[in-house]
């Protein structure tokens, strides 16, 4: 498995329509978490967007994933950058080997 580093952009002016799709959201993030294909996710402190961190057998699998999320149907992810990363030192380190 690759650990991805998964980071959203919010579409400006969605935070209405994230309020109303954010329990659905959460609830898909804890299904994946207890799947253990989330390991952590959280929103960024100035709420222009967020940073997950995913496990998944490539890239295409991972797109796969992201499509599913209740967020990307409401349309109010503006931009993904997915980066392929190795964790080293501290809690996530070793799981992509």
């Amino acid at each position: 498995m690759t650990v991805f580093a998964v980071e959203y952009v919010y579409a400006a002016n969605s935070t209405e329509t994230r309020n109303e799709v954010r329990p659905a959201h959460r609830e898909w993030l804890a299904g994946l978490a207890e799947d253990s294909v989330l390991l952590a996710s959280g929103p960024y402190g100035d709420g222009a967007g967020a940073l997950l961190i995913f496990k998944a057998t490539d890239e295409a699998a991972l797109n796969s994933i992201l499509k599913q999320d209740p967020f990307a149907g409401a349309g109010v992810i503006a931009g993904t950058r997915i980066t392929e990363w190795s964790p080293i030192i501290g809690m996530l380190a070793g799981i992509s080997a």
